[in-house]
């Protein structure tokens, strides 16, 4: 999954990107209001980790562009401030948790899983389209309940696919949400065509949910 961690406190923001990193998501930093306002205003996310005091500005404020531009992504509060008020304003203006600081890591990643599998997953753990199922928790696939290997891009690229049904995915935002802030020094996305190609094979009969959408990119859907 795709991540944003706006958070001034540079340590901080270091420890919390090694962590998810190492569990497999692709995260991204923001070090200050107008980092984060810009980097909401360009790219999607899954998932936004939000300082309320970020530098020149609120991390609310933020908050309250993401819901006015219907963002689907995320929101976690992450702050030091621990009274009611400032945890009902967060969550009133739309956040789906908050925590305080300081907080453990791990405990950090399984609120991040809750809200994703709530956001994403329709509240469960297990994702199934047609034959196929993805068991989250493991990140194990099957097909046709009948288990298939998948490296960790063909996987997050799967997932990602199936949470945009319907949707017509450019080379530009698969690379963006698969590798973050390197796609920009990409010199092509040609490198897309061979992990699709690959998942194609590796899916067998239910390749046929991955479609071309001829100039446009990539479409996944059932017929």
């Amino acid at each position: 999954m795709k991540i944003l961690i706006a958070e001034d406190e540079k340590a901080l923001q270091t420890s919390i990107k090694t962590f998810l990193e190492k569990d497999a998501h692709v995260c991204e930093t923001a070090s200050d209001y107008e980092e984060a306002l810009y980097r909401i205003s360009l790219y999607d996310y899954d998932m936004v980790l939000l300082d309320i005091n970020l530098l020149n500005g609120s991390g609310l404020d933020v908050l309250k562009q993401l819901k006015k531009s219907r963002s689907e992504a995320g929101v976690i509060i992450i702050s030091a401030n621990n009274s009611l008020d400032n945890k009902l304003e967060g969550l009133d203006l739309g956040a789906d948790d908050y925590i305080t600081k300081p907080f453990h890591l791990a405990e950090l990643n399984s609120r991040i899983k809750a809200v994703l599998r709530r956001g994403k997953f329709g509240g469960n753990e297990e994702l199934q389209f047609q034959e196929i199922t993805i068991q989250t928790r493991s990140k194990t696939v099957l097909v046709e309940k009948r288990p298939i290997e998948l490296t960790r891009k063909e996987y997050d690229l799967l997932v990602f696919f199936i949470t945009n049904e319907g949707r017509v995915l450019s080379k530009e935002i698969i690379a963006e949400h698969l590798w973050g802030d390197q796609s920009d020094m990409l010199d092509n996305f040609d490198f897309i065509y061979v992990h699709i190609n690959n998942l194609r094979k590796k899916l067998g009969r239910a390749s046929h949910y991955i479609q071309t959408a001829y100039g446009s990119g990539y479409i996944f859907k059932s017929a």
